[in-house]
């Protein structure tokens, strides 16, 4: 029922979005509960009183926080269009790339849209480094799990922001020259009609723009 099942999140996490992806893929009826992250709801302090933060899925009333648990938690509770390989050290390997985004790759991209001068272009080298290792990853397959849409393509969409960030500074970051194979990977997501439902490229495009304007503007 639609009620066992709710989500606090906000529109423009790719945490967020990673669950709403993940519960589309399987089909799970829930109720989404958008968060201001100015003005925090009482709601989600309760559920999260740890790290106070997004995304929540409350499920029969118990919370579950962090985005790479909520996603193996999802997997678990509904078994169907499993998400995660069936294979231990295919799972394993798949929480180890995932855990890579997060620590490797996210860092530095949240980082480079407001760097200057010698960090500005180190960050982008770090960037390309971690890149040039999810394309040996990734090589011919069309997903990082094989033949659909799976785990570690549902942490990737951390490089969706790093996209926007590159088109709305006019930076070359990931390019197809550069990397090929992520290039049309990230193509493929935006041609999948689950993933296109829960992110809006133009809606981050125009929403980072503005934000962008008037951080460097105040400046």
């Amino acid at each position: 029922m639609a009620e066992e099942v709710k989500l606090f999140g906000m529109w423009a996490s790719p945490f967020s979005r990673r669950i709403e992806v993940a519960l589309k893929l399987k089909g799970i009826q829930y109720e989404y509960i958008e968060e201001d992250l100015s003005n925090k709801s009482p709601s989600l302090l309760k559920y999260n009183p740890v790290h106070k933060k997004i995304p929540v899925l409350l499920h029969k009333g118990k919370p579950v926080a962090e985005s790479l648990v909520i996603l193996e938690y999802i997997d678990e509770t509904w078994k169907h269009n499993p998400i995660l390989p069936a294979d231990p050290y295919e799972r394993a390997m798949a929480r180890f790339w995932a855990k890579f985004l997060d620590e490797k790759l996210w860092p530095a991209a949240k980082k480079v849209a407001l760097s200057k001068g010698e960090e500005h272009n180190g960050l982008i080298e770090e960037i390309q480094e971690h890149l040039k290792t999810l394309e040996s990853e990734l090589k011919e397959k069309k997903f990082f799990g094989g033949e659909s849409l799976g785990f570690v393509d549902i942490a990737a969409d951390i490089i969706f922001w790093l996209l926007v960030v590159q088109e709305t500074l006019g930076l070359d970051i990931l390019t197809e020259d550069k990397f090929p194979g992520l290039h049309e990977w990230y193509h493929r997501l935006l041609d999948d009609a689950v993933f296109k439902e829960c992110v809006s490229m133009e809606r981050l495009l125009a929403s980072f723009k503005v934000r962008f304007g008037a951080l460097t503007a105040s400046k």
